[in-house]
């Protein structure tokens, strides 16, 4: 655990099938809910919301998968009365398909395949981008082109909610996942996930090369980091 690893994940392979990749997400959405870490991400937006108040907010979810975060995102501003228009953009054509099934009573979503380095920088803005468990997916040097990237499509900022590289957490993620959930490849790609992820002082390095004007960098349960970046003026 001294280093990141890079072992491929099964779910990124472009060949695994529609009902294969359906399952597997459902695995991990589950996990992802039943541990908390879908609200890291809503107390990421919370910062933006309290800090720069405003009539909606546009806001892009890299690596979305099949959409769960984003419906989370959703059923949060309806309660909260604050409006959004959210867009969901993954490299998967697959994972988009499901993502536009579950979500059709969400008029505030749309979902899109798009590589987010593509986008043009002078005709594209929102106002926060958010990725969740997908920055890991990355080489360091890729994690800073894209956060780059990332600050500027944004007009406010980012919010990285992603794992704790830990021996623990391995150890942990083997026992509840040989309970919990019922794919192998679920199984198999958390415990990459967990050898890929990142140590707090490799944030911290990162950020140390990006335009911004403040940061937070948050340990929570169950081994994540939240990492709020404010854009540079």
């Amino acid at each position: 655990m001294k280093s990141r690893k890079l072992t491929p994940e099964l779910m990124d392979d472009p060949s695994l099938d529609e009902v294969t990749l359906k399952a597997a997400l459902k695995d991990v959405t589950l996990v992802n809910k039943w541990l908390g870490g879908q609200q890291i991400t809503i107390d990421g937006l919370n910062y933006f919301f309290r800090k720069f108040p405003q009539d909606s907010y546009n806001i892009v979810d890299l690596g979305c998968g099949d959409g769960e975060m984003l419906r989370t995102i959703a059923r949060y501003a309806r309660k909260q009365n604050v409006k959004v228009e959210l867009l969901g953009l993954d490299l998967n054509e697959k994972s988009i398909n499901l993502a536009k099934e579950k979500s059709k009573d969400y008029s505030e979503i749309s979902f899109k395949k798009q590589d987010i380095l593509t986008l043009d920088r002078t005709s594209f803005q929102c106002d926060i981008v958010v990725s969740v468990l997908t920055m890991h997916h990355f080489t360091n040097e890729e994690i800073l082109v894209f956060m780059q990237q990332f600050l500027a499509l944004s007009k406010l900022g980012v919010v990285i909610n992603d794992l704790q590289r830990s021996k623990i957490a391995h150890f942990l993620f083997k026992g509840f996942s040989g309970v919990f959930m019922k794919t192998h490849i679920a199984r198999h790609d958390g415990l990459i996930s967990i050898e890929r992820a990142f140590k707090k002082n490799e944030l911290l390095m990162f950020t140390n090369k990006l335009p911004v004007s403040s940061f937070q960098l948050k340990w929570r349960w169950a081994f994540r980091y939240l990492w709020i970046l404010e854009k540079q003026k």
